[in-house]
């Protein structure tokens, strides 16, 4: 009751992760706590300038650094074809799963079909490491030469520079003889 008398309920809002051209990563709703007057509040996240902690649907408390936007949910509206309509413009909507809110890198979105509906869902933008990768197996020859060529100098060997440990030629020789 409190709350409801000082103006200090919380502020539902939808929390965008990420803008892209067309499409709106949207996590879902959730609300944050005024600290100010509520009107101050709601002129703020209109301006995506809120700064604070925004207690997502679940319960789950992050701060809002995370997020590209806290829109009020009166700014935006979601139609039953799965857009968005925000500041005088409809957007495509791409579903953010939670393990997602709090990565911070960009998110990419994939089309999933459930059921005869075609859905879509964020997930994290792997690109560069996958292009790092493909990169770092181009084929190429491989060169074996004798044993302690390619250590590191500062590593001593531990037969005393022999090159082959005396330990491994025991163990060689005695595989040697199970096998003959």
């Amino acid at each position: 009751m409190l709350k409801w008398l000082t103006g200090r309920q919380p502020i539902p809002v939808w929390v965008i992760k990420q803008i892209d051209e067309k499409l709106l990563h949207l996590c879902g709703q959730g609300s944050v706590e005024p600290r100010a007057k509520r009107s101050d509040v709601v002129e703020v996240l209109h301006a995506t300038r809120y700064e604070g902690a925004v207690c997502m649907a679940n319960g789950v408390v992050l701060n809002a650094r995370l997020f590209a936007a806290l829109v009020p949910l009166e700014a935006l509206q979601l139609d039953d074809r799965g857009h968005a309509h925000w500041r005088g413009r409809a957007w495509h909507v791409s579903q953010v799963p939670q393990r997602c809110w709090t990565y911070d890198g960009r998110l990419v979105c994939q089309r999933q079909v459930q059921g005869s509906q075609e859905t879509r869902v964020s997930v994290e933008d792997v690109s560069g490491i996958s292009r790092h990768i493909q990169e770092a197996t181009l084929p190429g020859s491989v060169d074996f030469g004798p044993p302690g060529v390619d250590e590191h100098p500062l590593i001593a060997p531990r037969d005393g520079g022999r090159g082959v440990s005396a330990r491994h030629e025991r163990r060689s020789k005695r595989w040697r003889e199970r096998n003959d």
